[in-house]
């Protein structure tokens, strides 16, 4: 019997935006399956129905399992999947984009290609995260010293707000529980905001490893995404978890960020932050003409840099 996919693969306009969607859903110890359009997470206490149009991202924890069926149905929605270890510490993500066009991407890579432009969009992102300060002719190295002391002052003042001690930020890459309540909010609030970002980039069609702050990774504009909110939802979050007690700090930590950013509508700041920051509203007319998302564009390059219409033969028509 063949296994092929009798369904036809669905057009942007028939996919929820992914500023619509909800911001993550964390499951484990479960069995990760597909009933129609919807997954189904089957745990001791039963089946869970959910709607695999309406995720963002999904966090695979601990004890789960997940079928093909059910990650097909996934890839199609658009939907991020991350695997995450104990309290969070791995990352792993997946996904196809909610777009058919290239236009943000070649925009990323334009900007990202030139060292001008490049330093450019980093001092934008600075001045996102800290509208107070011009980061206007600063350096590289002038911008990474003031995130510093940024997020050092808002490590204090979540402290001072929260009355949760702060000495230093402390990540153990591999001893989790080595880090004090705080600490290990913040962790998990990472790695959330980690999937969040991730799922956005990816539903945009950009690329995750051209990044303008971070650099050398293979998420590294998915780092230089997530950072943007930083000091305003992910370390309020950690610290509002670790006030509550030290117990289950991760669990909580999660859920006080998700209420953020559906309280924020992040989904959607997001996607509109990331075409500021590319100018995407400012593309040239060439790369307007082929910048619908709703419909399968495929233009060939031309030297003199025109795009023509793909799906002809040029042989004995002039090219221009």
């Amino acid at each position: 019997m063949s296994t092929v996919g009798k369904r036809s693969l669905s057009s942007p306009r028939e996919l929820t935006r992914v500023g619509d969607r909800i911001s993550f859903l964390y499951l484990e110890r479960c069995t990760v399956h597909r009933d129609d359009n919807a997954i189904t997470a089957t745990d001791a206490d039963g089946v869970t129905h959910i709607p695999s149009a309406t995720l963002g991202t999904l966090l695979l924890g601990p004890g789960t399992r997940v079928t093909h069926q059910a990650m097909a149905l996934l890839g199609e929605s658009g939907a991020a999947v991350i695997w995450v270890g104990e309290h969070g510490v791995r990352f792993y993500s997946g996904g196809r984009a909610l777009t058919r066009s290239s236009g943000l991407l070649e925009a990323q890579a334009t900007a990202w290609a030139n060292r001008r432009t490049r330093v450019e969009v980093a001092r934008a992102m600075y001045r996102m995260r800290f509208p107070d300060e011009d980061p206007a002719g600063r350096t590289r190295d002038e911008l990474l010293r003031m995130e510093g002391r940024r997020v050092k002052e808002c490590y204090r003042r979540e402290s001072a707000r929260t009355g949760v001690p702060w000495v230093r930020r402390d990540y153990h890459r591999n001893d989790f529980s080595a880090g004090d309540a705080p600490n290990q909010g913040i962790t998990a609030a990472a790695q959330c905001m980690y999937g969040v970002a991730h799922a956005v980039v990816a539903a945009l069609g950009c690329s995750p490893g051209l990044g303008f702050v971070h650099s050398g990774h293979e998420r590294s504009f998915v780092l230089d995404i997530a950072d943007l909110y930083k000091t305003e939802i992910a370390i309020p979050a950690a610290f509002d978890a670790a006030a509550a007690g030290e117990d289950d700090v991760p669990t909580r930590t999660r859920r006080a960020l998700r209420d953020r950013i559906n309280e924020t509508g992040l989904l959607e700041r997001c996607a509109d932050d990331i075409k500021k920051l590319l100018r995407y509203p400012q593309l040239t007319a060439k790369q307007a003409a082929f910048s619908d998302e709703d419909a399968d564009k495929v233009g060939l390059q031309t030297d003199s840099g025109h795009l023509l219409a793909g799906g002809r033969n040029y042989g004995d028509e002039p090219i221009w």
